[in-house]
């Protein structure tokens, strides 16, 4: 947060209150509390997300100041031109850059705090009657995935998901486990017998994954390079003291 009073516009203020804690909220040129802001910013009192919501909102004012837009009539396109200006890369034609240097652009990350964040402040100004058109754009719904009932307790009973119309969609990443590129000619020329050759044949045949090749990789310590661990050697049964089941 920038410290001393900046003139003409609008700026990220925090508050500390008689029992210490620290509050942030929005105000403008003038330092009057930005009502529409705060009233958002105050849902979150007393957690970290107030301070990084305040600083993503004060982001997207500054936007519509600039734009000549006012938050009571801003329409579901001006908050995707919004994003893309942003640095999100919407093909939006002639649109002007808004974080210039010596600001950067969001990055992946910081797109979907900000998409999250601008949401969430729309749906609650839709909560108190203002600007309702916007709730049927934000509030978006799609059918759930497995991964998605993976993550819910009682998942199989999932309709649907929210999503947010403003988020970026960010590639998927690779399993984390599944073996590297080249693992297997790599595994076949590092084993030294027929039967691990077998073993590490049959189990790319069938989808290698991390922890099912063990048995080939035990043999040969370059075979822990293609990201295996090697088994160090069989198992050993536990054996109960005497007098114990």
């Amino acid at each position: 947060m920038r410290a001393g009073l900046i003139v003409g516009d609008l700026r990220v203020q925090m508050v500390v209150r008689r029992d210490g804690r620290r509050s942030f909220t929005i105000v403008d040129a003038d330092g009057v509390t930005v009502e529409a802001a705060d009233g958002f910013l105050r849902s979150f009192e007393g957690s970290g997300t107030q301070r990084t919501y305040a600083f993503f909102l004060v982001d997207h004012l500054r936007w519509l100041a600039r734009e000549g837009l006012a938050a009571e009539s801003v329409l579901l396109e001006d908050l995707i031109r919004y994003m893309g200006a942003a640095g999100a890369k919407l093909p939006v034609p002639g649109e002007r850059p808004w974080r210039v240097a010596p600001r950067r652009p969001y990055g992946a990350r910081a797109l979907q705090v900000a998409a999250a964040c601008v949401k969430g402040f729309y749906l609650h100004r839709c909560a108190l009657g203002v600007n309702t058109e916007l709730r049927a754009g934000l509030d978006a719904r799609r059918l759930p995935v497995r991964a998605d009932r993976d993550r819910r307790m009682l998942g199989h009973l999932m309709q649907s998901v929210p999503v947010n119309p403003l988020a970026v969609s960010r590639p998927a990443a690779p399993h984390p486990k599944m073996l590297p590129d080249q693992a297997r000619p790599r595994l076949l020329a590092a084993v030294t017998t027929a039967r691990d050759r077998l073993v590490v044949t049959w189990l790319a045949d069938g989808g290698l994954r991390m922890g099912a090749d063990r048995a080939a990789s035990g043999r040969s310590a370059s075979a822990r390079g293609c990201g295996v661990r090697a088994v160090r050697g069989p198992a050993r049964a536990r054996v109960p003291p005497a007098g114990q089941p």
